[in-house]
């Protein structure tokens, strides 16, 4: 902790002035680079603040924010797919934020208001399949072009994809193939491409990273984090499944009882402005920004060139539904080496 002058920590506290009031305890839910960039600009307005940020996926900071009900560690949880933002939300776990969304676009507007404004959508990506042009062509392989083709025998042992249980990306992944296709048609199919999976991992950006590098073959993942990897100079090809796909809205939730409360409403109303958000690409992240004025790169998936549904967020956001899938999902199609 910062020291302020002379001034000990007792001090403070025996005068009421909270001694943790200069530290900021962020858990970031996005990609590493993009946590650090975002970091480093807050702390550079705000110089009296130090930053304490820890990146987690959405299901590990949903079970944090969990078990630490009442006695919070974390003032604000920033990115990440919205589904459990919104599952913290009806449980209590987050507060209103009280921003300004008048600026921002209409699905970023629609978290919002299913939450009573505590949970703020930021960005936005759709769902998609990524392969790696060199290990398929090499192997005489034929590239996926739908869900379907993932559960072909072609592709055994050559998919990789997260776990729902962990990831936010592996869970839109559950949620969209039951809005698709009905639940227990979509555990089918699940379990069906499941058999062709040679890895379930915690992180929903490692299968399509694991693809760049040549480690598998096929990825499932989000399109923002395969047109990185292109980017960089992977040999990926990306692919919208032809029977439509579902989408992310990533969010910004400050925590109930955040010990830092006015510097996570300054976080929320930071992460929402136009010129913050449209420094994402400088880190490779090309998601959608939700400020309607904020620059959107030109690498970033065009989502209205995109088979897209209309993704029930309300449902699939509710603590009710996540479990009842997720314990399906355990059952019927589950995760034979889960990781610790």
């Amino acid at each position: 902790m910062k020291k302020i002058g002379m001034i000990s920590a007792a001090t403070l506290m025996a005068s009421g002035v909270a001694a943790w009031a200069d530290e900021l305890s962020v858990v970031c839910s996005a990609e590493q680079d993009w946590c650090d960039l975002m970091v480093g600009a807050f702390e550079a307005e705000n110089p009296d603040t130090d930053v304490l940020m820890v990146r987690k996926s959405t299901g590990e900071t949903l079970a944090q924010i969990r078990a630490e009900a009442g006695n919070p560690k974390i003032d604000v949880w920033w990115g990440g797919t919205g589904d459990p933002h919104l599952i913290a939300a009806e449980e209590g776990l987050t507060q209103p934020s009280g921003v300004d969304t008048s600026k921002l676009l209409g699905w970023a507007q629609n978290m919002a208001e299913i939450s009573e404004g505590r949970t703020v959508g930021i960005y936005a990506g759709a769902l998609g399949i990524a392969y790696n042009t060199e290990i398929l062509a090499d192997k005489g392989i034929a590239p996926p072009e739908c869900w379907a083709d993932l559960a072909d025998p072609r592709f055994e042992g050559e998919i990789q994809v997260a776990n729902p249980n962990s990831s936010g990306t592996a869970y839109t992944e559950l949620a969209t193939f039951v809005q698709l296709f009905g639940e227990d048609e979509a555990m089918e199919r699940l379990a069906a491409i499941g058999a062709n999976v040679n890895s379930y991992t915690k992180s929903g950006s490692a299968p399509t990273k694991a693809a760049a590098r040549g480690e598998t073959g096929v990825s499932i993942g989000f399109m923002h984090d395969m047109v990185n990897q292109a980017a960089i100079g992977f040999p990926l090809a990306i692919v919208a499944p032809c029977e439509g796909t579902g989408y992310e809205v990533g969010a910004v939730s400050i925590i109930e009882g955040a010990r830092n409360l006015e510097g996570a409403q300054a976080w929320v109303e930071f992460a929402l402005r136009a010129d913050i958000q449209s420094r994402a690409p400088e880190v490779g992240s090309f998601q959608v920004p939700s400020n309607s004025n904020a620059s959107v790169a030109p690498q970033s998936p065009d989502l209205a060139s995109i088979k897209l549904i209309d993704y029930d967020f309300a449902t699939y956001g509710s603590s009710e539904t996540r479990e009842r899938l997720l314990a399906r999902w355990d059952v019927e199609v589950g995760d034979p080496n889960p990781q610790q």
